[in-house]
């Protein structure tokens, strides 16, 4: 049995395919896209069939991918994002932009050290167009690797960093941590403290890896007794103004923490 693999990538198939993943049915898609339902339903329909089978189980209210939908997505999704990258860097070339800098970073390097360092590269080479990118570290790492970054700011503390092909590392510093409490606080300002009995804020752990948190509890000889799993600095600091916490906070924030906490 042969397949005609020709057709296959075409590129409005594979938009049409994230379409109908993004949306749920194909005929959600269909008006997404201006296109009629049946016209949708044939061409998924002509994917699967150059495809060598069934991309979708389909519902009674919509459409799901099967695995092999799966895998076809998820290099579709990779595809359409290289060629949008391609064509916002073809367009500044012609526009006399001088290109795209595709910058990505982890959130806390985005509060002040990265934004700085981008300002006086806009100043110096404002024809080059930068585009930011947020993300967890591990995540960074893999779209340099895969060409979708030209730079990146990591940190490898505490769990490391993930081995990736052809990317190379040095250290740009090392940063120190802060213990931040509301200003009203028995030991605000104190010189020495025991914190061991207070509630602490972090994130909530991915899959059991260490956290800044455990990891300088775990050096400082005790073990957190309560911990209140927030994800954004936003979040913590307001739940430390409230006074239901504290919070260990890298140097790199220290420039959002709000006044009314020390």
């Amino acid at each position: 049995m042969s397949h005609a693999w020709g057709n296959v990538f075409d590129i409005d198939a594979l938009r049409l395919l994230v379409a109908v993943v993004r949306t749920g049915s194909f005929t959600k898609a269909a008006v997404q896209l201006n296109y009629t339902q049946p016209a949708v339903s044939r061409r998924i329909a002509l994917l699967e069939q150059q495809t060598g089978g069934p991309l979708f189980e389909r519902l009674p209210r919509g459409v799901r991918l099967n695995p092999a939908g799966h895998e076809l997505h998820r290099h579709a999704v990779d595809v359409l994002e290289r060629l949008s990258w391609a064509q916002q860097e073809l367009a500044a070339i012609h526009a006399g932009r001088g290109g795209i800098l595709r910058v990505g970073a982890f959130s806390t390097a985005n509060i002040a050290l990265v934004p700085a360092v981008l300002r006086a590269f806009e100043q110096a080479r404002p024809e080059v167009e930068i585009v930011a990118i947020e993300g967890h570290s591990g995540t960074l790492m893999q779209r340099l690797a895969d060409g979708a970054l030209d730079f990146a700011v990591v940190s490898d503390y505490p769990a490391g960093l993930p081995s990736a092909k052809g990317v190379t590392t040095a250290v740009l510093l090392e940063d120190e941590f802060f213990v931040v409490l509301h200003r009203g606080h028995p030991l605000a300002g104190a010189g020495v403290i025991d914190l061991r009995d207070e509630a602490w804020l972090q994130d909530a752990p991915a899959g059991g890896s260490p956290t800044l948190l455990t990891d300088a509890c775990v050096k400082a000889g005790f073990e957190p007794k309560k911990i209140i799993k927030i994800a954004e600095w936003t979040g913590k600091f307001g739940y430390v103004a409230a006074g239901l916490g504290v919070v260990l906070v890298p140097s790199l924030a220290a420039w959002a923490v709000p006044a009314e906490l020390v």
